[in-house]
């Protein structure tokens, strides 16, 4: 499906897909802002504030009320990392209007709903209402403790973290702990008003509304949105892996070692990154799947995944304490026949229909374009589908492998419950 881009407002773009096949429509709303030490966890705390009640909806109870009268529409507030952006907002799914019982429009009406959560907020004195902040600080609190919890999750994170200290790239999409216990209302607010100056705004709608009525529904409802100020995406920067890989070792209570590598991939053919990255392991029939985990049974789960915007490649595996050596050489050595093109036709031939597959099943889910549209934006890439599906059918064998050895190893890091010294202490 064509995606049609307008300027609504200065900094303020509309992503139009005109779709009638859904019997929803959707819209979402998407303040786009470089990642921020100081500020990640207060962008992740805003919109679960303001979801909490409006000027006109005081609280969750009438804002449900309100969505109850549109055929139950949906609106769910969003927190995104996308490159080095923080990406935060709404979505909101609500019926197509040729299902409405009555012929009722319901867009505009949508589209009011989701302007007056984002530009009229609840307010007391001038600013948050403390219930509402202190109770989405306990959800949040909860949230990033829940990766702690995961422990697949927090070595995934925590590789990322130590591998791009210094790197917008590193900071956490959620904050820490301790940052959202120490945000006040009124600095929430602060940064909420600062936020609604500066932040670049991508809207997206999918529904069978012409591009006309779209377009003057969003700008009514946003008509108040202030622009004065405006900071751009900040696109996302590259550096050269150390001369030597980093090695961390961290030690917890838990019963199964988590072994999680990163590397950085110089390449600029970023469609053969992609494949050589799904043939290592990116999917079921990937060399490490089969190799590591099925062949010589030294993981309970190995894969990998490519940070396209950053040029990073990392693997995920959860292994028995003495078994991480071992691992991490076998990881070494399925990644080194990638880089030989030592992978048979059917392994380029399995991954490259996975792929097309994932690309061209977009268009049957509005969200999964919004996502991708969001990504797309946030990360400079300027490429279509289309396009992405013409290269990819032409990639071979000699491009996957020069692309695999662009990548030099930057970080190892283990997570293990043996006793002993930790070897680096968390970034």
């Amino acid at each position: 499906m064509q995606i049609v881009r307008r300027e609504l407002f200065p900094d303020v773009y509309l992503n139009y897909v005109h779709a009638v096949k859904f019997k929803t429509g959707m819209i979402s709303a998407q303040l786009v802002t470089p990642l921020s030490e100081q500020y990640a966890a207060y962008g992740a705390l805003l919109p679960a504030v303001l979801r909490r009640g409006t000027e006109r909806y005081g609280d969750m109870r009438a804002i449900s009320t309100a969505l109850d009268l549109l055929y139950g529409a949906g609106l769910s507030y969003t927190v995104r990392k996308k490159g080095e952006n923080q990406c935060l907002g709404f979505v909101t799914g609500f019926i197509d209007d040729s299902f409405a019982l009555g012929g009722e429009k319901l867009l505009e009406s949508a589209a009011g709903l989701l302007g007056e959560v984002l530009l009229r907020p609840a307010l007391h004195g001038g600013t948050f209402l403390s219930a509402y902040v202190d109770g989405e600080k306990e959800n949040l609190i909860d949230a990033i403790r829940s990766i702690l919890d995961d422990k697949r999750d927090y070595a995934d994170m925590r590789l990322i973290r130590s591998m791009c200290a210094g790197e917008l790239y590193g900071i956490p999409r959620l904050g820490t702990e301790e940052q959202v216990a120490a945000i006040g209302k009124s600095e929430l607010y602060d940064f909420y008003q600062k936020l609604l100056i500066t932040a670049h705004l991508e809207l997206f709608y999918c529904g069978s509304a012409e591009l006309s009525r779209v377009e003057d529904a969003l700008s009514e409802a946003l008509r108040e949105l202030p622009r004065t100020e405006r900071i751009p995406p900040v696109m996302p920067t590259r550096r050269a892996a150390p001369e030597e890989p980093r090695s961390i070792v961290e030690r917890m209570e838990v019963t199964q070692g988590k072994l999680s590598m990163g590397w950085r991939a110089a390449t600029n053919d970023a469609h053969a990154m992609i494949l050589a990255n799904l043939i290592f392991g990116g999917y079921s029939n990937s060399k490490l799947f089969l190799n590591v985990r099925e062949r010589l049974s030294l993981c309970y789960y190995a894969s990998s995944g490519y940070h396209r915007s950053k040029g990073i490649v990392t693997v995920s595996s959860g292994v028995e304490f003495n078994d991480c050596e071992r691992a991490k050489d076998e990881i070494l050595a399925q990644l080194e026949s990638v880089k030989l093109a030592d992978f048979e036709p059917w392994e380029l031939d399995g991954a490259r229909s996975v792929l097309l597959s994932a690309v061209r099943s977009r268009e049957d889910s509005a969200s999964r374009m919004e996502e991708n549209t969001l990504g797309k934006i946030a990360t400079g890439i300027s490429e279509t589908d289309d396009e992405l599906i013409e290269d990819l059918l032409s990639v071979t064998p000699e491009r996957i492998a020069d692309a695999a050895k662009s990548m030099t190893l930057d970080t190892v890091y283990f997570l293990t419950g043996e006793a002993g010294e930790t070897e680096a202490q968390p970034v």
